[in-house]
């Protein structure tokens, strides 16, 4: 089995392939994102607490955290879930995947180093490579500086010198996101006026369609009294008519 070990404190990954099964066993029938004791697998991992964060079965299908088993299925999975990339929207396969516990079909296993144990392991441990590129966003310049509200993030921006294929010496500084400017905060303004002006508007065709009901509900009211009484004249003066044929009769 390939052990890909990363510590991101330092920022280094190592592989180590170990082929004996009896220092395997302390992997096998573990989930995704559990911890575990590195004392099996040599004097040198003695102290160190790794987790597990990935691995690949022999045909290359990854690990799916979720899946309770320690064998491969097949799963219909939609945009936005892991092991499945959408190629339009709304767009759903059934695709294998191998579930979170580890077993002995697992060939390829990622780790991350949590403790640091008592000995230093080379090239992961003892080396330190720097970080090629800063933060991005406001809240991480922000947390990284420690800057206050009067501070202007755009000087804050970490900066590195390229050098272009001419020769040239460029500096590169990558663009901020979610940050606030009175440009953002003009379109916000805009977006709320549009809001409040058509739910003013809904509420004027809706106050005005309720009219129109009322209206016209009103309307056939009027029309069906005005029916009613004209019956009530008919009948009465038929009546009055009846009445008066059987006086001249007597």
């Amino acid at each position: 089995m390939k052990l890909n070990i990363a510590n991101p404190a330092k920022g280094t990954q190592k592989k180590i392939d170990i082929d004996d099964e009896n220092r395997l066993h302390l992997f096998y029938d573990r989930r995704l994102a559990e911890e575990v004791d590195g004392d099996a697998l040599g004097d040198e991992f003695k102290g160190y607490v790794f987790k597990i964060t990935g691995g690949n079965d022999k045909d290359g299908f990854p690990m799916r955290q979720g899946v309770l088993l320690n064998k491969r299925v097949k799963l219909l999975l939609r945009r936005g879930m892991p092991c499945y990339k959408a190629k339009r929207k709304g767009d759903r396969k059934r695709k294998a995947v191998r579930g979170c516990i580890v077993g002995p079909d697992i060939v390829a296993l990622s780790l991350t180093i949590v403790k640091r144990g008592e000995q230093e392991l080379p090239g992961l441990t003892d080396t330190q490579v720097p970080r090629r590129l800063g933060p991005k966003r406001v809240g991480k310049i922000v947390k990284m500086f420690n800057l206050k509200k009067e501070d202007d993030v755009r000087n804050y921006v970490v900066r590195r010198k390229v050098k272009t294929k001419n020769g040239n010496r460029v500096t590169k500084k990558p663009k901020i996101q979610r940050l606030i400017t009175p440009l953002v905060l003009h379109r916000r303004k805009q977006l709320k006026k549009k809001v409040v002006k058509r739910k003013k508007a809904s509420a004027e065709k809706r106050k005005a369609y309720f009219d129109r009901l009322t209206n016209k509900s009103n309307e056939i009211k009027d029309v069906k009294k005005a029916a009613e009484n004209a019956v009530k004249k008919d009948s009465k003066k038929t009546q009055q008519k009846k009445k008066s044929a059987k006086k001249q009769k007597k």
